[in-house]
């Protein structure tokens, strides 16, 4: 590695089957290298939905940003986060983020965490008549500032299209988004699918009345040193 410079990890979570979709995610395995007044400065620069910095990789504790703020708890971070550190020698069985501890449960191709969806950012959710009109959307619904528009595309089976808005959090639209989908299938009451974004696909599920899991695939971009 160049002085004065990070290793960061750049990862797609929640990918379809045929590896296409997922939520660009960067990650600082030794996330000591990036110093913490610059954290924020950098996620803005990178400019992914969230950037993780591991503070310890044996404990799995971890610091998520958005361009423009912290967050205690989210989705494809923690999947990603769980994944990388599997591929590198560190499977956790807990992730540590400032939201507290949070599960973690390998199924062969998937990557699964579970937590209770009120320590994730306050989203809303609007159902709408069909998936057309999901699709249909130019932005966040009037009036929402981090938001889940929805519609079935399947009820019996439990499968969803949505797309999801976070413009408060510096995202005007989420590829995919872990939390949203805790808090929606915990709203509903049953596991669910769904297809989000360009591709993207999200399993969750329901584990108890204050904890709901979120799982999906996981795949590798590059490994790159980002300059200090």
């Amino acid at each position: 590695m160049n002085a004065g410079a990070a290793s960061l990890d750049v990862l797609r979570v929640f990918c379809a089957a045929d590896g296409g979709g997922g939520n660009p995610l960067g990650v600082f395995l030794d996330g000591s290298q990036v110093p913490e007044p610059r954290r924020q400065d950098v996620a803005r620069d990178l400019g992914f939905a969230e950037t993780v910095f591991v503070d310890d990789r044996g404990r799995a504790e971890l610091r998520i940003f958005t361009p423009e703020v912290e967050l205690p708890l989210a989705g494809h971070p923690l999947v990603g986060s769980a994944w990388l550190l599997r591929e590198r020698g560190f499977e956790p069985s807990v992730l540590r983020p400032p939201a507290g501890e949070v599960s973690v449960r390998f199924d062969g191709e998937l990557t699964a965490i579970s937590a209770n969806p009120q320590w994730g950012p306050p989203f809303e959710f609007v159902q709408l008549g069909s998936p057309a009109e999901v699709d249909a959307l130019h932005g966040a619904p009037e009036g929402y500032g981090l938001v889940g528009a929805w519609a079935w595309l399947d009820q019996d089976a439990g499968l969803i299209r949505e797309r999801v808005f976070v413009p408060e959090a510096g995202v005007d639209e989420d590829e995919a988004t872990g939390s949203a989908a805790l808090r929606l299938c915990a709203l509903l009451g049953r596991a669910i699918e769904i297809r989000q974004g360009h591709g993207s696909v999200l399993f969750a599920e329901p584990v108890d009345a204050e904890t709901a899991e979120v799982s999906g695939r996981v795949a590798f971009e590059e490994r790159r040193e980002y300059p200090l």
